[in-house]
């Protein structure tokens, strides 16, 4: 079967982050036995003298085509309009890639298009794969829908995508139900789990736990955030839970817009000495870090099923979450940790529970068991294997 996956939410060289899930997802499936496949990761860049601001110039640096991880990668260019609520990037991103897909198809004449992100990935799948006559899935993950879906500018390219894509995949049981009351059909939508190195993220020795909380500077309990600095990621109230817990410290692991105002708060609180932030943390250090922790804790406003999550439970470490996407899907059982309303006061009782009876680490890895990269590929498999035999 010969895949082209095609994701504006993939890694590369100036952010070896970005997408990470989307990655191995990826490369899952192109070592997958009786898969051929070829990656297609468009950059979107503002018009003219604007891809000189800083923040896009490394991006037009990067190359048109590589070798990812073992994976061939094209990184078509097309063009995003500040300024507009999203409403031209999918017509862009079409534009842009039907030369691209022109030249490509004589050599691989690809069988299905996997669209791994909703926008503007899947609405421009769909016109792709009618010109080129296969079908197409698209996964909904998280801000797809929950932003873009909701997005004046985007809602309805987003809906009537969902409708004519021949098959469509939601991170969680109740990113299906989102994708379901925004009108797509039911009978198309499979929930498609993400996985988790069972290897990496796993937990370590007190020696290594002892080492690495030295390294961060604490010495008392630890709770971890891991995400993107923005307010829908709510650090702004884990911040404030744990200025409400003396001797426990929190750790932020993450870059964003939102960094001042975090830093604000902690000037504000004066737990400068408890709270840090971390920025951007290179992947392959987050499993030591996560395993460190006493608790990770995210208080999202909203998520589809965040990786996050499950890493930290592979690692021993419970959670404490709100009830956003598929949280109830992922902490089934004590083990595992809480859900909390979002607000500080409910997040710092519910760490200060565990941190005064905390589970053992094996029986919270053992809730994370299910969630495997070899579960999610073999699952994305039958999936296009049925759209391509004219199933759903």
């Amino acid at each position: 079967m010969r895949v082209l996956t095609l994701s504006t939410l993939f890694p590369d060289a100036s952010r070896p982050n970005f997408g990470v899930f989307v990655e191995w997802q990826t490369l899952g499936l192109a070592a997958y036995p009786g898969v051929d496949l070829r990656v297609v990761a468009p950059i979107g860049l503002p018009p003219g003298p604007l891809r000189l601001v800083p923040r896009f110039a490394p991006l037009a640096q990067v190359p048109l085509e590589e070798t990812w991880r073992g994976v061939g990668v094209q990184r078509p260019r097309f063009t995003t309009i500040p300024a507009t609520g999203g409403r031209w990037h999918a017509a862009a991103l079409t534009r842009a890639l039907i030369p691209v897909l022109d030249a490509v198809r004589p050599d691989f004449p690809f069988d299905v298009i996997d669209a791994s992100f909703f926008f503007p990935d899947g609405v421009a799948a769909v016109a792709l794969g009618r010109r080129y006559g296969v079908p197409v899935s698209i996964k909904a993950r998280g801000a797809d829908i929950h932003h873009w879906g909701r997005a004046a500018g985007t809602r309805a390219q987003i809906r009537r995508a969902g409708c004519a894509a021949d098959g469509l995949l939601a991170v969680s049981a109740a990113m299906r139900a989102d994708m379901i009351a925004m009108g797509m059909p039911a009978a198309r939508i499979r929930v498609h789990h993400t996985g988790v190195d069972q290897d990496r993220f796993r937990p370590i020795d007190a020696a290594a736990r002892a080492a690495e909380a030295a390294r961060l500077g604490v010495t008392g309990p630890l709770v971890l955030s891991v995400g993107a600095l923005i307010p829908r990621k709510g650090h702004d109230v884990l911040i404030e839970a744990v200025a409400r817990l003396p001797g426990v410290s929190l750790r932020i692991a993450g870059e964003g817009g939102d960094r001042a105002r975090l830093e604000a708060l902690i000037r504000a609180l004066a737990v400068g000495d408890r709270v840090r932030l971390l920025g951007s943390v290179a992947h392959e250090a987050i499993p030591r870090l996560v395993a460190t922790a006493d608790v990770m804790a995210l208080a999202s406003a909203s998520e589809g099923l965040a990786n996050a999550w499950v890493e930290a439970l592979a690692c021993g470490t419970p959670i404490v979450i709100t009830d956003a996407g598929g949280a109830g899907e992922v902490v089934t059982s004590d083990e595992a940790g809480r859900i909390v309303p979002r607000d500080a006061a409910a997040f710092g009782a519910a760490i200060a529970g565990i941190l005064a009876a905390p589970p053992a680490r094996e029986a919270t890895r053992r809730v994370a068991a299910r969630f495997t990269w070899e579960a999610n590929s073999a699952a994305l498999f039958a999936h296009l294997a049925g759209l391509v035999g004219g199933g759903a």
